[in-house]
């Protein structure tokens, strides 16, 4: 899958509006029941990385169970590890197999030989593009959402009144801080989770350019704010900025910086406070560090560019992926 080919006419990556956009809510067409849904995701992709954060968060791995895609994006987009292979042994990270990793599954539902079966299933006429995550509804057979920034905050409330106490207790989305959130949400979106993709997918040195400055000068933005010391980016307590932040940032040093041309200024080297913080998370929280998975992500951001990587090269490096909390 040649990833550029999104690019406009002057070079810009383009990221495709999501086209499944219902919730689950109590009362709704799709109500908060046990077992009723099914989570599909990568474990290299930033976007399904936050769902599965605010899954172990909240404490709803019973309420979804997991499909996990192979890290190689090849022709016909992300791909399960073939049924017929569900038994067998992974082969190692290091032997680059199309058809077995560590930690990818099968399509523990149908079977399907890709995440675009589940598309077409939902919706026969499908025509855009096919990511992840995916919630996906058994009883319905179709998918309810595949917006992670929506997905995040139905998983954050609509649960509650099965869970226990202390996790539905945990908001990540607290009304007070609402307006707070949405407005550092909106620029740390378009110019680092966003950013990071636009300056590695684009085709010309103006669009690259027009992408990759203003990334510098948002994590400049990003440092000063925890300069004071702060864990959390608001408020004093964990609220989905961070998660969203996170993803984008635990990738950059293994790849962004490299890959993608991100090189003015690594997170470990040149981002103290922004490393601190991404430290704590990482190794104070199992939500953060159990669902990270770095094989997965340098595989598959070295694997299926070969746009921008056309021999395939996966880098040894860094010499760790996160360096440890001291």
């Amino acid at each position: 899958m040649v990833i550029t080919s999104f690019a406009d006419k002057s070079g810009n990556f383009n990221r495709q509006v999501s086209s499944f956009r219902d919730v689950i809510e109590p009362g709704g067409k799709f109500a908060p029941e046990k077992g009723r849904y099914h989570l599909y995701v990568s474990l290299a992709c930033p976007w399904a990385h936050r769902t599965l954060i605010v899954r172990k968060l909240k404490g709803l791995e019973d309420y979804f169970d997991v499909s996990v895609v192979h890290p190689h994006m090849l022709e016909k987009g992300w791909q399960f590890v073939p049924k017929d292979l569900a038994d067998a042994k992974p082969a190692p990270a290091s032997e680059h197999n199309n058809e077995t990793f560590p930690n990818a599954t099968v399509d523990h539902l149908y079977g399907s030989s890709h995440i675009r079966d589940l598309y077409f299933k939902a919706e026969p006429e499908y025509s855009a593009r096919f990511t992840v995550p995916i919630i996906w509804d058994k009883r319905e057979k179709t998918i309810v959402s595949n917006e992670s920034s929506e997905i995040i905050r139905f998983l954050n409330t609509a649960f509650n009144a099965a869970l226990p106490k202390d996790k539905a207790d945990i908001d990540i989305y607290p009304e007070e801080l609402k307006k707070e959130i949405d407005e550092l949400n909106e620029w740390v979106y378009n110019d680092i989770n966003n950013g990071v993709y636009k300056s590695g997918f684009a085709t010309t040195q103006e669009a690259y350019e027009k992408a990759v400055k203003p990334l510098a000068s948002s994590l400049d933005r990003v440092e000063k704010i925890l300069s004071d010391g702060r864990e959390f980016l608001i408020g004093g307590k964990l609220t989905e900025a961070d998660i969203r932040l996170f993803t984008t940032i635990i990738r950059y040093d293994p790849v962004y910086y490299v890959h993608f041309k991100c090189n003015f200024g690594s997170i470990r080297h040149d981002y103290p406070y922004l490393h601190k913080w991404l430290q704590k998370l990482y190794w104070n929280s199992p939500a953060f560090k159990d669902t990270t998975d770095f094989d997965h992500i340098k595989e598959h951001y070295y694997y299926s560019h070969i746009n921008i990587n056309p021999n395939r090269i996966v880098p040894f490096g860094p010499n760790v992926d996160i360096e440890p909390l001291n």
